[in-house]
């Protein structure tokens, strides 16, 4: 009879070579894929094939249900796949235009979560990036310990800043008169909208952005981008030429749109979300004890606020209390909790089937 920890070692080894060949074949899939972005952008093809992603996904789908396997697995597997290629496309198409190349820029706030996002962006298009930060220095790049100087010559300047440091940056441009552009990606801009205005006055080029994604993102596929109009058309159409070879979405509004629509699309979600592990954390309850019987709805609801709760709660402090919209969504949050709760408490099924059928129909709008 054969020794049991002597075939489990067999086995694991043959698991050990299984997954080693699995990531030798995501190598050579990425040599390839490397290639026809060489093609693609010879041919000045898009990146993105969406017709090829529906049949290479559904080719998975396939094969996985016809060797026994989940079609799900199949084309979770490959739906990986394709999203390294397509970030692998992205950064080497961005790398090849090298729309920056020999051309300066200084991130101010460059330490800071997004501001080490910008620097490595604008780095991948070829850009020579300072960075100014009170916090310290960036590793392997130049470091100014005051941007004053810096930013007077630098061909492109971001404001990575808190907002209120935003602002007094911005105030300061303008009395500098830096001459290049000057890109600001506050999440609010009611805070920043007087200085964005002193300094277009001022002859400075500037423009508004608001990347609507976090510092840990790398494709940008399904991504938005936000480009503020302040009246400053050909500064704002600079901004834009830093993500047009990208696969993010840009859209265009004005500065009172933006934070209307910020209102609700971050303030409400964040407000939801900090509500919710509130009343876990007031709970009494042990969080392993209450995740070790999740259901699937609660475990999804605590991965996105686990990311929440690890956020600066500075900024979303910021971003809750300075727009002067930010109170009519959480307002909206709270009556419609406790009209939750009314519907309970009296026992008001048809009430609660309401509340639900409305949602539902809402909802259906924007998968339709």
């Amino acid at each position: 009879m054969d020794d049991p920890q002597a075939t489990l070692a067999r086995l694991r080894a043959e698991l050990d070579g299984i997954d080693g060949e699995l990531i030798d074949m995501a190598a050579r899939r990425q040599e390839i894929v490397a290639e026809i972005g060489r093609l693609k952008r010879r041919s000045r093809q898009p990146t993105r094939d969406f017709t090829r992603e529906h049949e290479v996904r559904q080719q998975a789908r396939a094969r996985a249900a016809g060797r026994g396997l989940d079609p799900d697995l199949g084309e979770r597997l490959v739906g990986a796949m394709i999203e390294a290629s397509l970030t692998t496309q992205e950064r080497d198409r961005l790398v090849a235009l090298g729309a920056g190349a020999g051309r300066s820029a200084l991130v101010i706030g460059g330490a800071g979560r997004m501001g080490r996002w910008f620097t490595s962006f604008l780095a991948t298009q070829g850009w020579d990036v300072g960075v100014s930060d009170p916090a310290g220095e960036v590793a392997g790049l130049p470091w100014h310990e005051d941007w004053r100087g810096p930013a007077r010559t630098a061909e492109l300047v971001v404001v990575a800043a808190p907002l209120a440091a935003t602002a007094a940056i911005l105030e300061e441009l303008a009395v500098l008169q830096p001459s290049g552009l000057v890109i600001e990606i506050g999440s609010i801009k009611a805070p920043v909208a007087a200085a964005l205005h002193r300094l277009r006055e001022a002859g400075i080029a500037v423009a508004s952005i608001h990347p609507m994604f976090g510092p840990d993102v790398r494709l940008l596929a399904g991504r938005h981008v936000i480009l503020v109009d302040i009246g400053a058309p050909a500064a704002l159409g600079q901004a834009r030429a830093l993500f047009e070879q990208t696969s993010a979405s840009l859209a265009e509004m004005t500065l009172e749109q933006h934070d209307r629509l910020v209102a609700w699309v971050l303030g409400l979600s964040h407000a939801a979300n900090i509500a919710f592990f509130t009343a876990l954390a007031a709970s009494g309850r042990p969080i392993d004890e209450l995740a070790g019987f999740a259901s699937t709805t609660f475990g999804a609801q605590l991965k996105v606020a686990t990311r929440v709760a690890a956020e600066n709660p500075e900024l979303y402090f910021e971003i809750q209390s300075l727009n002067p919209h930010g109170h009519e969504p959480v307002a909206a949050l709270a009556a419609a909790a406790a009209r939750v709760e009314q519907a309970v408490a009296a026992g008001d099924a048809a009430g609660f089937t309401a509340l639900m059928r409305t949602g539902a129909c809402y909802l259906a709008e924007g998968s339709g």
